[in-house]
């Protein structure tokens, strides 16, 4: 029944139906999501997963590129640029932006009905709504996660189906079958996490490709099975989140609670579990009134799960980097920033990030909720001491970024693939989103060629 409440909200929740505030905020995670897959197109790993599709035709484009391919492979090599670079917007999904943007934007390229502006909102609103109702039905982030599965992947994929099915027009019974095919093209998982490998640049692409697939599929008529979030052998909840599955958490409040809305925005090109303690750090440097040579050393209490998410040492790679809650709060005090050139190759190298990282010290704190933000702790130099939790961290729903804030992000990463002019001109479209007649005029900004 759960299951048929959520494929009947995706065909007839309506523009009118979205809060005003709401709206802006899609269009500002939208232009989020754009800016991050621009300058991800860039990267190498979107470079490399573009040569497993070299020579293969297509009529759909790779932003930030002039290639063009199948629809379904642009979903994946949208997502993958999208997540590239750690820049993508949390909170969702996990990482709803990556995934349903990219899905959306490919289903457009083979919709035979026009799409304005208030629908694609309406469809991305749709996408982070059903990510994050599977991920909370699994129990929720910390639970989900801490069983060892990537949820942008494994609850990613349902959100890239419903926005889809949405774009594509299907009904509710075609849209049933769509997230019934998606359980079986859920994966992903954090071993990625050891080594600093890839991989977990690739979960966004293959859940927004997998989403897509299974919308499609079901509009052919393929079915998918009606039980799949029922406890059942072989159903979703009972194979992956047997332990900690809350179904009622699919429906609850449906329409009244938009998922969207608890979505952040990074300031930071690092894990989202990082940027408490970069706030709390910029701040207590402020408290002491000190700069970082009148730093002794830094401590962080954390509950475990952040310590197995971000506890690494490992800064070889831009992916271990970027997991790394040391090497944050060090590219903190040796650049004073952790913006993307902090987490350079040259700046990874550098002499007094190894020093820095050796003087930061991890500790477990059990009593601390596994949902919850570290407790950093300064001491100068002279002997002074300072801690402070940062709740809400720049870029959450409480403290978001200015618009001005935001735009400086985003071109900041979209000159990196396309000139200023071209730029802006995007970034205008997206602000006005809602009033666009043919959201398919959006391509032109993104093309290089």
């Amino acid at each position: 029944m759960r299951m048929e409440r959520l494929a009947q909200f995706c065909v007839d929740t309506r523009f009118e139906d979205l809060p005003a505030a709401l709206v802006e905020q899609a269009k500002r995670h939208i232009l989020d999501t754009f800016g991050a897959a621009l300058a991800g197109a860039d990267s190498d790993v979107a470079r490399q997963a573009r040569q497993v599709f070299k020579g293969e035709a297509g009529s759909t484009l790779v932003w930030g590129t002039g290639l063009r391919v199948g629809a379904a492979q642009a979903a994946m090599l949208n997502g993958i640029a999208a997540h590239a670079l750690e820049l993508d917007d949390t909170g969702g999904c996990d990482h709803s932006g990556a995934v349903v943007l990219p899905a959306v934007m490919a289903a457009l390229s083979i919709s035979t009905k026009p799409v304005d502006g208030r629908e694609l909102i309406t469809a991305v609103v749709i996408g982070y709504e059903i990510g994050r109702r599977v991920l909370e039905a699994c129990g929720s982030y910390s639970a989900h996660n801490g069983a060892g599965w990537h949820s942008t992947a494994t609850c990613g994929v349902f959100g890239a189906a419903a926005a889809s099915a949405r774009i594509l027009g299907l009904d509710a019974q075609q849209t049933l079958s769509a997230m019934g095919i998606t359980g079986s093209f859920s994966g992903g998982l954090w071993a990625f996490i050891h080594d600093g490998s890839q991989s977990k640049r690739l979960h966004s692409g293959r859940a927004a490709e997998g989403g897509l697939l299974a919308a499609r599929f079901a509009q052919q008529g393929i079915t998918g099975p009606t039980k799949l979030f029922d406890d059942v052998w072989g159903g979703f909840l009972k194979t992956l989140a047997a332990d900690t599955a809350v179904p009622e958490a699919l429906d609850a409040e449906l329409g009244h609670v938009w998922k969207l809305a608890r979505c952040s925005i990074k300031p930071y090109a690092a894990c989202r579990g990082t940027h408490s303690a970069i706030d709390a750090l910029g701040l207590l440097l402020d408290q002491l009134q000190v700069s970082a040579d009148q730093v002794e050393d830094v401590q962080v209490s954390l509950c475990g799960f952040l310590q197995d998410m971000c506890g690494g040492q490992d800064v070889s790679t831009l992916p271990a980097a970027q997991m790394s809650l040391r090497y944050a709060l060090a590219a903190r005090l040796v650049q004073g920033h952790c913006r993307l050139e902090a987490y350079d190759n040259e700046q990874r190298r550098h002499p007094r990030i190894a020093h820095w990282m050796s003087r930061i010290r991890l500790e477990v704190d059990p009593q601390l909720s596994e949902d919850g933000e570290p407790v950093v702790s300064v001491r100068t130099v002279n002997g002074r001491q300072a801690s402070l939790c940062v709740d809400v961290p720049l870029g959450a729903p409480g403290n978001p970024l200015s618009d001005a804030a935001l735009e400086e992000k985003f071109f900041s990463l979209a000159e990196r693939v396309i000139p200023r002019q071209q730029a802006n001109q995007l970034l205008e479209q997206l602000w006005r989103l809602e009033s666009l007649s043919a959201v398919e005029s959006l391509e032109q900004w993104l093309n290089t060629h």
